[in-house]
């Protein structure tokens, strides 16, 4: 008996197709049965609205015309079920339409798929590639077609501009990281980058405060970026994290005199290990990370003598970045313990950049600076959602207010101190 033997190549290929086709179908069926239930609770809601024959105003009415929704499983082809809904709207005199939460009229597209097209911007891919692109991981590319990827960038553009000109006003974040990110696309000018800053508010959650272009070692860049925020009302923060070559720590001291600063950990070691010969380094990697793990700031100055022992003889230079730098690398020692570990490095920044920032020179030509801005803010936007709280988030609150904290514990204010009346108060 002949037995046909297909190709490994061949075999996996027919797999792979298989398997994409059973995932379709099961997202298909589920949004199906998904939308059916939402549209019967719907109906269900309104069951007892009914016209002067006894007849409800809110019944089924077959199905919507068929289209294809691209979601993560590719292409699945969609048929909603139709609500006929006979009330009026007694505020606009017109009829009530039923909008599906599930699946809005308009809609060809998965959140989760538009997520992925700043992505593709940001590593350098022209917006005139992103169909053919997205066809190799989702096959057919349906409302992905160059002239809906022209309209959601236009729409991408003013939603990032009008984040920029927003009011800040009532809106307090109480710790700030920022950083400016070359990426793998250029914004028109070599060395232009991406100015961006996240906040914590009182509540210990995480967003963007702010995003603009510019030069990341220029102060005056950003001062334009603090000048703004502070324009439509925000308070100074009561701490900041960067690393110490922004041009940002000049424009701080202008803007809001008052905050507090702080070196980021990760770009001070990878300045620490550039100034060391590769032998030298992953001994001073672990004794630099002992200093910023240390348990209080007693003993992280203790291991900064440590560290000085060791290769201030050999490699003072190296020695100098930490030890010049002590105070603003320590600062985060003033605050709750549990915050340190959010307070020694710009890693909101870091990971939400760390696919699409520059780590080589570009080729590619230079992108659109607007668009540029406006693919990173729904980058950031879509990982925002999914950003957690700071630890112990009801501590913010008492930092803004002035708590103080000593080895990361809150000093309690003494009872006499507490019910001191202010001079004069009892004459």
């Amino acid at each position: 008996m002949l037995t046909v033997v297909q190709k490994e190549n061949e075999s996996n290929e027919a797999s792979n197709s298989l398997l994409d086709e059973i995932v379709r179908d099961g997202a298909r069926a589920m949004l199906a049965a998904a939308l059916q239930a939402e549209v019967a609770a719907y109906i269900e809601a309104h069951a007892d609205q009914v016209d002067e024959d006894g007849h409800r105003l809110v019944v089924r009415n077959g199905h919507h015309g068929a289209r294809e929704v691209t979601t993560a499983a590719g292409a699945v082809p969609v048929r909603a079920p139709r609500v006929n809904d006979k009330r009026m709207d007694e505020t606009t005199g017109e009829r009530v339409r039923f909008s599906s939460a599930i699946l809005p009229a308009w809609a060809r597209k998965s959140p989760q798929v538009a997520e992925v097209l700043p992505l593709l911007y940001l590593h350098g891919l022209s917006s005139g590639d992103f169909v053919p692109a997205l066809e190799q991981f989702l096959g057919s590319a349906a409302g992905l077609s160059p002239s809906t990827i022209t309209r959601l960038t236009a729409q991408w553009q003013d939603e990032a501009a009008a984040f920029n000109t927003r009011s800040l006003a009532g809106t307090d974040y109480v710790y700030c990281w920022v950083d400016g990110i070359h990426l793998k696309v250029r914004l028109e000018q070599d060395k232009v980058c991406l100015l961006v800053m996240i906040g914590v508010r009182t509540d210990g959650t995480k967003e963007l405060v702010a995003l603009a272009d510019g030069f990341r070692e220029s102060s005056e860049s950003w001062a334009d970026l603090l000048r703004s925020c502070k324009r439509r009302g925000m308070t100074a923060p009561v701490l900041a994290v960067g690393d110490g070559a922004l041009g940002f720590w000049k424009a701080l001291r202008e803007v809001f005199p008052e905050t507090r600063e702080q070196r980021c950990w990760f770009h001070k070691m990878t300045n620490v290990l550039n100034a060391l010969p590769k032998s030298a380094q992953p001994g001073a990697k672990a004794a630099v990370a002992e200093i910023y793990n240390a348990e209080d700031r007693e003993h992280a100055l203790a291991a900064v003598r440590s560290f000085a022992e060791l290769y201030a003889v050999k490699w003072p230079k190296a020695v100098a970045r930490i030890t010049d730098d002590v105070d603003v690398l320590l600062a985060f020692y003033n605050f709750p313990a549990e915050h340190w570990i959010h307070l020694r490095t710009t890693n909101p920044i870091e990971s939400t950049f760390a696919t699409v920032r520059l780590r080589q020179r570009v080729t590619k030509g230079p992108g659109s600076r607007a668009a540029g801005i406006a693919m990173a803010f729904k980058l950031i936007e879509a990982a925002q959602a999914r950003w957690r709280a700071v630890n112990a988030p009801q501590l913010v609150a008492l930092v803004r207010a002035g708590a103080q904290f000593e080895k990361g514990k809150l000093v309690e204010r003494s009872p006499d101190k507490r019910l001191a009346e202010p001079d004069g108060a009892a004459a």
